[in-house]
């Protein structure tokens, strides 16, 4: 901790801080943190830039002593491998035929390559064919010699992102064809499929029937079909596991090698499901360089310490990705073929050590200005994970390691930001800032800077017409529609939380010009936001989803930045501005109650138009936003309680009409604005099961800890290997937990005003702190029930701010440091009040303040 003394040094000087006991700060509210230490061992941070697997997985092949690798100077690992025979050739004049083709594109050397049917028989392992029927079985491959060929069987060499999951293989006997094998569930990348019998045949046709899936659809994609059976894989490979995801540079350091040049390939995976022979994803994927999804490496004879940096090792061959997200590393002596001479698939390496250069924030106990702990372990665990995803997505801009699809930019490179995930995506959005910001400020504000610099950023690539891009991503060109708004939410957020005035009045013309030119624009006739107006119909949102005209999260959203942005204008001395963005913001609302509200459903439609549906963003927002009462506001927490539970959270749409399996997905980052609705509308515990269904299945899941980017049909990656499981975005348990269940809120910027108005539900006591610009604001409080509440809050000089404490719906007393603030029916000090369910004091300041409640007599 930077604040001072911790629980071990007051324990020791017989002071003790909570309901039990109260150790008084200074009257700057600096000194001692509150509380015990506790809370720092649910840190997961490394504690060091050295980082290090912490067991072997698995190996196989001729792996020795793979355990050395946990540890320097623990011995060394060899693998072995001899040198591979040539697999069998079809013979001269064979051709190949395919129902379909991909059509040619270009790769990142700028040279065509092709996916025809004749890539299968070229002897080239590192060409393929890709059929180009997007899932309409079966895709057929047919090979056609010049004479009759003696077979035992094939052998189906394939792309790890495009295996045959189902294929029978036939042959042609002269004038039909005749079954030879079939094949269901397949999972391997090269496949050796026997005959019954020895086959004399001039034609062999593979059908496929169900490919692996990946994010783009389905795909046969077969690299080469071998006339013969080859025998099993003899690639000797061994999987270190760091033991939660991490982000960096991999080290391997080779003690030495064969002499022959052999090649290791290095596989990353944020889970075990994904580890095959392929990353679970690599910017070369995007970048189009043929790596087949792995890193490679030739060592040379006398060893070789290698940082796993982007870039050919040998002219053009055995290239490397670099940077990666990862939990688990499969170490192979395997090449590719493309890549001889350089790199050879056989010999000996002799590896000493594998560690990770981690380049993410370091999250230490001693680096976090605020912290949480509560009585649910539970909810410490998934607080401390989020905060721990969110440091790993708090990087330099590094134009080596961002996404290759046009988003490097010399405007960001070398500052720190806040990126969208710690694997993918590599690029800043703004959107995702929405969380992961407030994340970062509660934990790491020395850190704040990764947002401003993004926000900034954006601003200043602002289109002439007062669009504002989400990304840097396609040269800051990516259309969305909706996150423009978000820009000025995440603005607001920002000075609110730091107070920096500099960056609200530098960017505010930068405001004025999105709220009062660009979304005038996309405004219709009913004083909605309407996508589809002024050339925005291709325009996407969050999850690029196919909405148009009105839309109720749009228009939410479009709300809460009107507030936010009069906030601005108010702070700044604009207020004819915040006048009119604060009237323009409840016309808004007015036309969402009158247009987008289905009184059958009792609850805000996802558009006017088209299928009736209802979504989570668009309600949650409507309540978040002030635009629902507290009527709607019931009603619509009740239609999302009917209809969108599930095991591993809430989802995001109540029905499968906007795609298939929408009902069954759900984005942490939807949920939190769900999740304070739930809280302000006084239903803390259905947060609270909310948060433990959602943080809940990604804790116990691999890869365990991080916040994953989505969640699919059955609690699945919802985008398969494609998903990023560590994605800031999905860090609003932190927020939720510390602004809504402990209760500190910023009421101004800087808080130079604060609120503290804890909302425990069933949870019986919580304790932490917020940093703030002049210094930590801590509270600490007890929930005994039936009226009796007692809190503590350490307040910062220079600072004030209302108390508002639970009365459990019982006539209480409020005692202010052992005075009457409240005596149950009037007043006695601070400007008391009892309304909702609580009693607000008013006019808190610097010092330590111990607030007790007591059930009247």
């Amino acid at each position: 901790m930077r604040a001072g003394l911790g629980g071990a040094a007051l324990a020791a000087a017989g002071l003790t801080f909570g309901a039990a006991g109260t150790a008084a700060a200074d009257s700057a509210g600096h000194g001692a943190p509150q509380g015990t230490t506790d809370w720092q061992r649910y840190v997961q941070g490394p504690t060091s830039r050295t980082v290090r697997p912490v067991s072997v997985l698995r190996s196989s092949g001729a792996v020795t002593d793979p355990k050395a690798l946990l540890a320097p100077g623990g011995g060394v690992t060899r693998l072995s491998r001899p040198q591979p025979p040539q697999p069998p050739r079809w013979p001269a004049g064979t051709t190949a035929a395919a129902s379909s083709s991909h059509a040619p594109n270009s790769g990142d050397d700028g040279r065509p390559r092709t996916y025809d049917a004749a890539n299968a028989i070229d002897g080239d392992p590192d060409t393929f064919w890709n059929d180009d029927t997007i899932a309409a079985y079966p895709d057929t491959l047919t090979v056609t010699t010049a004479a009759p060929l003696s077979l035992p069987g094939v052998t189906l060499l394939s792309d790890a992102d495009g295996v045959p999951t189902d294929f029978t293989v036939e042959t042609w006997d002269g004038s039909a064809w005749q079954p030879a094998a079939t094949v269901t569930g397949n999972t391997s990348v090269r496949r050796a499929v026997p005959f019954a019998a020895t086959v004399s045949t001039t034609r062999v046709r593979i059908n496929v029937t169900a490919d692996q899936s990946t994010p783009q659809g389905e795909f046969t994609r077969i690299n080469e079909v071998y006339p013969g059976l080859l025998p099993d894989d003899d690639v000797p490979r061994v999987v270190v596991d760091f033991g939660k995801v991490v982000v960096g540079y991999p080290h391997v350091r080779f003690s030495s090698a064969s002499d022959n040049s052999p090649g290791v390939r290095l596989a990353f995976s944020e889970t075990v499901q994904f580890l095959t022979d392929r990353s679970d994803f690599t910017r070369a994927d995007q970048s189009g360089v043929a790596s087949q999804g792995t890193d490679q490496f030739a060592v040379p004879a006398g060893g070789a310490d290698w940082k796993d940096t982007k870039g050919y090792q040998s002219g053009t061959q055995v290239y490397a990705d670099g940077l990666h997200g990862f939990r688990y590393l499969q170490i192979s002596l395997d090449a590719l073929a493309s890549d001889a001479p350089a790199a050879q698939p056989w010999g000996e390496v002799s590896v000493d050590e594998v560690w990770l250069e981690f380049t993410a924030y370091l999250g230490t106990p001693d680096s976090y200005s605020g912290w949480f702990l509560s009585a649910d372990d539970d909810l410490n665990r998934y607080w401390y994970g989020a905060a721990y995803t969110n440091e790993l997505v708090t990087d330099t801009f590094r134009s080596d390691d961002i996404d290759p699809r046009g988003a490097d930019s010399p405007t960001l490179d070398g500052k720190l930001v806040l990126q969208d995930g710690a694997k993918r995506d590599r690029d800043p959005y703004v959107g995702d800032l929405a969380v992961s910001a407030r994340t970062l400020y509660l934990t790491h504000d020395d850190a704040a800077a990764a947002a401003r610099n993004v926000l900034a950023d954006l601003a200043d690539h602002q289109r002439s017409d007062g669009w504002i891009p989400p990304a840097s991503i396609n040269g800051y060109t990516l259309p969305l529609f909706d996150y423009p708004l978000w820009w000025v939410t995440c603005s607001w957020d920002y000075v609110l939380h730091t107070g920096d005035r500099a960056y609200a009045s530098g960017y505010y013309p930068h405001l004025t010009k999105v709220l009062d030119s660009w979304y005038p624009s996309v405004t219709d006739g009913d004083g909605l936001l309407s996508k589809g107006l002024n050339g925005t119909s291709g325009y996407g949102d969050y999850a690029f989803l196919g909405r148009s005209g009105q839309i109720t999260y749009y228009n939410a959203n479009y709300v809460q930045a009107l507030t936010d942005a009069a906030s601005i204008a108010a702070y700044l001395g604009n207020s004819a501005d915040a006048a009119r963005w604060s009237t323009r913001a409840s016309t808004v609302a007015a036309a969402i109650n009158a247009h987008l509200w289905d009184a059958a459903a009792g609850a805000y439609l996802d558009s006017s138009s088209g299928p009736a549906r209802h979504a989570q963003d668009g309600n949650a927002i409507a309540i978040t936003a002030g635009v629902a009462d507290a009527g709607r506001a019931a009603s619509a927490l009740a239609h999302l309680d009917a209809t969108t539970v599930l095991p591993y959270g809430n989802a995001f749409m109540d029905n499968d009409t906007i795609f298939d399996g929408a009902s069954q997905r759900v984005y942490a980052f939807t949920s939190y604005p769900e999740l304070v609705a739930r809280f302000r509308s006084g239903r803390a515990d259905s947060a609270l099961d909310q948060i433990r269904r959602t943080y809940g299945w990604m804790d116990t899941h691999d890869p365990g800890i991080t916040s994953w980017e989505g969640i699919g049909p059955d609690g699945s990656l919802y985008e398969g290997a494609y998903t990023s499981m560590a994605h800031g975005w999905s860090t609003g348990v932190v927020p939720a937990l510390t602004n809504e269940l402990l209760g500190i809120r910023p009421a101004a910027p800087g808080f130079t005003t604060w609120s503290v108005r804890p909302r425990p539900g069933s949870v019986a006591w919580a304790r932490g702190q917020v940093p703030t610009p002049r210094g930590p604001l801590g509270v600490d409080w007890q929930h005994s029930g039936q009226g009796a509440f007692a809190l503590t809050v350490r307040v910062p000089r220079g600072t004030r701010g209302s108390v508002a404490v639970p009365t459990d719906g019982r006539t209480v007393s409020v005692h202010v440091d052992g005075r009457v603030a409240w005596n149950g029916r009037k007043a006695k000090a601070y400007a008391a009040r009892a309304e909702d369910g609580y009693v607000t004091l008013d006019g808190l300041t610097a010092g330590t303040r111990t607030v007790a409640v007591h059930p009247a007599a």
